[in-house]
């Protein structure tokens, strides 16, 4: 089983088999989250000092702040994938 590893912008990379959730970081739910994530010295910023668009939740408990959205993230999880699986409209492809 290999790592699927995804480029989160700025030459930062995440292990999606450690992801847990991709929340936007403009929900208050979310901010209290990054809020205690900070708090405990959980939180890792990878932004580069930008907007966060996009808040990873990991299975260590930590939190990503990402400079990129979470489609943009699920987009490219995709491409490594080779799979066209997220769609706005969700319908796949018969074969």
């Amino acid at each position: 089983m290999s790592a699927e590893l995804v480029h989160i912008g700025f030459d930062n990379i995440i292990a999606m088999s450690r992801v847990v959730a991709i929340l936007s970081p403009i929900q208050q739910p979310t901010k209290r989250l990054i809020q205690e994530a900070r708090s405990k010295g959980v939180l890792i910023d990878a932004t580069h000092a930008r907007k966060a668009k996009a808040a990873v939740v990991m299975d260590t408990g930590h939190i990503v702040l990402a400079a990129i959205s979470a489609e943009t993230i699920a987009r490219r999880l995709d491409a490594i994938r080779g799979e066209a699986s997220f769609k706005s409209g969700g319908d796949e492809e018969e074969k």
